[in-house]
């Protein structure tokens, strides 16, 4: 797989309608020449594997992306044999996000024990990456553990692995063992210049490129107004759920500015309205198509490799990914290309 998914933007389906969308967005973003879709697994909402399967079914060029799955509600090889599955619907056009998920929904909510995160992704990892490459795997770690197993049918091609991490251990172990890093929603350039700059000092040498992807809010109109307005109770209810997270202090958004988020989400308040310009630039790309275009700038120039635009339910999905195909999507190899070379990198780094 090399880094032509990366050369256009993406699009991410989220929430309880895409099961009855999801064969029409896919066939619309491919036409609209998106390079790659991304099906968000978010508990307890629709599961992302049988989301990126019809995704799959109806496309051909488009990369499908799981972003992202975890190893504890599905064991390493079960992870496997899905991602084969997948990849044998969509041969050399998949990737997987893998990622520790949170001790809420882990422990308290299904009662797995949300033990060492970050040895159980990396023991996912190698599980999945070696099972997927064919062996005949046997593995005793600290959380998991297979004996003599082997896909019947491995991929044909190799299955590029994510993590979707923020913190400083878990891009470090992203730099040591993934393909790339998949940013979580409402990152911003300055949080990628630090997942490159993490990640990156635990890159072994020869290790190969690492990409950097990023869900990214994204609202785009001939009324610039109208869009921003979609978006901001998107940003405000994220900015609620995210409040004090490291990722959202990078965007310097610390949690004195976030606290009235999240104070609004446990009242059950919408908090559209406190969303400020300033805010809402931060972290997401919103208004009319050149407005998006110069933000967009600033992400390559940080060094993101793709943004995958993740639309408000508010917007109209197919009127959204046709103005993102043709006003944003063809701009973005130019300017990524532009801020691949001011991050100190070649333009080449982001293939796989």
């Amino acid at each position: 797989m090399g880094s032509s998914w990366t050369d256009s933007l993406g699009v991410a389906f989220l929430g309880v309608d895409v099961p009855r969308h999801v064969a029409a967005w896919a066939r619309a973003a491919e036409r609209a020449g998106l390079g790659s879709l991304w099906l968000i697994e978010d508990y307890f909402y629709p599961g992302a594997f049988a989301l990126a399967g019809a995704a799959a079914a109806v496309t051909e060029r488009a990369v499908v992306g799981l972003g992202v799955v975890n190893p504890y509600t599905r064991h390493p090889a079960l992870l496997a044999m899905e991602t084969a599955a997948l990849a044998g619907l969509a041969p050399g056009r998949v990737v997987l996000g893998l990622g520790a998920s949170n001790r809420v929904w882990i422990e308290e909510r299904m009662g797995i024990p949300f033990t060492a995160p970050l040895e159980s992704v990396r023991e996912g990892v190698e599980i999945v990456r070696r099972l997927l490459a064919g062996e005949r795997l046997t593995f005793r770690g600290r959380r998991f553990a297979v004996d003599a197993v082997r896909l019947e049918s491995a991929p044909e091609q190799a299955v590029p692995i994510f993590l979707g991490v923020k913190g400083p251990k878990a891009l470090g172990l992203a730099g040591e063992i993934a393909d790339g890093v998949h940013c979580a929603i409402l990152a911003s350039p300055a949080h990628v210049r630090r997942v490159r700059a993490t990640a990156g000092a635990a890159r072994a040498v020869g290790a190969g490129p690492l990409t950097v992807i990023a869900y990214v809010p994204l609202a785009v109109g001939r009324d610039g107004a109208a869009a921003r307005a979609a978006l901001r109770p998107f940003v405000a209810r994220y900015l609620g759920f995210l409040h004090g997270q490291s990722i959202l202090a990078d965007a310097g958004l610390d949690a004195v500015r976030t606290r009235p988020f999240r104070e609004a989400l446990l009242r059950g308040e919408r908090a559209g309205h406190l969303v400020t310009d300033e805010v809402l630039d931060a972290v997401a790309v919103a208004g009319t198509p050149a407005d998006c275009r110069r933000a967009l700038a600033r992400w390559a120039d940080a060094g993101l490799d793709a943004a995958v635009a993740v639309v408000p339910r508010e917007a109209d999905m197919l009127e959204q990914l046709a103005l993102i195909g043709a006003e944003l999507s063809p701009h973005w190899k130019d300017v990524r290309a532009g801020g691949r070379r001011g991050a100190g990198a070649p333009p080449s780094e982001a293939s796989l």
